[in-house]
């Protein structure tokens, strides 16, 4: 670290750290935070001219306590309207996204796209950002060691610098954060950040987010994690040489859609994922067979997140190499068949209401029970006015989730390129008003919803990596 001063225009900011293993943009970053200049219209006066994105700080001989000159103008302050005002409706449709207020882009700190791409599709969970509102800077839950505590902290701040910028964010802190916390994010190669997998970034922080919102240092939190993004799975575990059996419990925080020669669609992949292959002793026969793993869904979350494994360990380049076959997916997923019978009972009531206010609504013919859709559409005047109490007393054995099996995607995150360390992430999210955008760094942009559907592969252009959906409940 190197502490410096800097002057702009009559100001005098001093004590300001350069980390310089980091690159110049970051300190650029720190800059746009105190003065309000952006990065593009900096410049930063230092030995040879001015300070260049990607200059190497070992060259430029910076010294502590060196005062360093910056040019640049900063955003202009929003001042009172002269004109008169204008409504949203006549807006066009980029103002409109604009004003109507999704979130903001975030910088690239240098090869943090897998990152970026991480938290946009995460902060698209409402319930997740209220949990993080709960969670305290000065409580830490007993268990909780003081990283994944900072590091929540820091999600905490991110997600609120999201929501109230209109201008691109600088996670600065949370990117430390996250390399304090799990190291391997901080590689480098040639002294320069590498890139890093996007997946891995979402298993780590989810796990994380899963060990501190549920502490007692947070109590309106508990269990939050695994209501919003937990699976149940129940597997039987079957030897075909030995005859023997046995059942299995685990809780995962996301599906594999396995891809192979034959894999066309997402819900083929899921099929093969749920059904693998492994080696483990025998007791019966003395020595190492072959085990078939068949699992099933006991129970569901509200967010199902849906990983595409695209990547493989390939020796000959001692890289993870990525499969480009096309997988389509579909914007709305029914994992019934991937059920267990306990939980496809549970699931009958709160399908067939849906499926009858479905019908209802297009005029059809109801199937279930004739009492079932007039609570559904309320015993109130109001056409149309349901609540979950209504549901409750149409049919008591309804779980109290109330979640049917089907799910509508809400997120999408890509990957373009050959290799999961290298190429570039991008984050496409559903808006509230049903519009998508793509952030792509700090270059937000409005997407439509058939664009969203060409990302499924079959080239070098972006592909589905991980898809995030969300249940449809009664």
């Amino acid at each position: 670290m190197v502490t410096v001063s800097v002057k702009w225009q009559k100001q005098v900011f001093s004590d300001i750290e350069i980390d310089t293993s980091q690159s110049p943009f970051v300190f650029k970053a720190q800059l746009y935070a105190l003065t309000g200049v952006p990065p593009e219209r900096q410049k930063i006066m230092v030995k040879g001219g001015i300070l260049k994105d990607d200059a190497d700080w070992s060259t430029l001989a910076v010294k502590n306590g060196q005062k360093l000159m910056m040019i640049g103008t900063a955003d202009e302050i929003v001042r009172a309207p002269e004109k008169s005002p204008v409504f949203v409706e006549d807006l066009p449709e980029e103002e409109q996204a604009a004003a109507l207020g999704h979130s903001a882009g975030l910088y690239n700190l240098g090869n943090t796209c897998y990152m970026n791409s991480t938290l946009q599709c995460l902060h698209s969970v409402p319930e997740l950002k209220s949990a993080l509102l709960s969670y305290l800077d000065n409580v830490r839950g007993t268990g909780v060691d003081q990283t994944s505590h900072s590091l929540t902290v820091a999600t905490r701040n991110t997600f609120g610098e999201l929501d109230q910028s209109v201008r691109p964010v600088a996670p600065l802190h949370f990117l430390q954060m996250l390399r304090k916390k799990y190291p391997q994010f901080a590689q480098q190669q040639n002294n320069v950040y590498m890139q890093q997998d996007a997946e891995e970034c979402w298993t780590q922080l989810v796990y994380t987010l899963s060990q501190t919102l549920t502490s007692e240092g947070s109590e309106p939190t508990a269990s939050q994690m695994k209501e919003l993004f937990g699976i149940d799975l129940v597997s039987r575990v079957h030897c075909a040489e030995s005859g023997e059996e046995s059942s299995e419990a685990e809780s995962v925080y996301s599906l594999k859609c396995h891809i192979s020669h034959d894999v066309n669609h997402l819900h083929e992949g899921l099929k093969h994922g749920l059904k693998t292959e492994l080696e483990k002793v025998s007791p019966s026969l003395g020595r190492t067979a072959v085990y078939t793993r068949e699992s099933r869904i006991n129970d569901l979350p509200r967010y199902l997140t849906v990983q595409f494994v695209r990547f493989f360990w390939k020796r000959e380049s001692n890289q993870k190499a990525k499969i480009l076959r096309k997988v389509d997916y579909p914007l709305e997923l029914d994992v019934y068949d991937f059920c267990s019978d306990e939980l496809k009972q549970k699931l009958q009531a709160p399908r067939q209401v849906m499926r009858d206010a479905e019908n209802a609504k297009f005029g059809l013919k109801v199937q279930g029970k004739t009492n079932s859709l007039k609570d559904i559409e309320g015993s109130s005047t109001s056409a149309g006015e349901s609540s979950s109490m209504d549901i409750d007393k149409v049919d008591s054995s309804i779980p109290k989730k109330q979640i049917t099996g089907v799910y509508d995607l809400i997120a999408v995150l890509t990957h373009k390129g050959r290799s999961a360390d290298s190429g570039h992430y991008v984050g496409w999210v559903k808006q509230d008003d049903g519009k998508w955008i793509e952030f792509d760094d700090d270059n937000p942009s409005i997407r439509k919803e058939e664009e969203i559907l060409k990302l499924s592969g079959g080239g070098d252009w972006h592909m589905a990596y991980i898809c995030l959906y969300k249940a449809r409940s009664i």
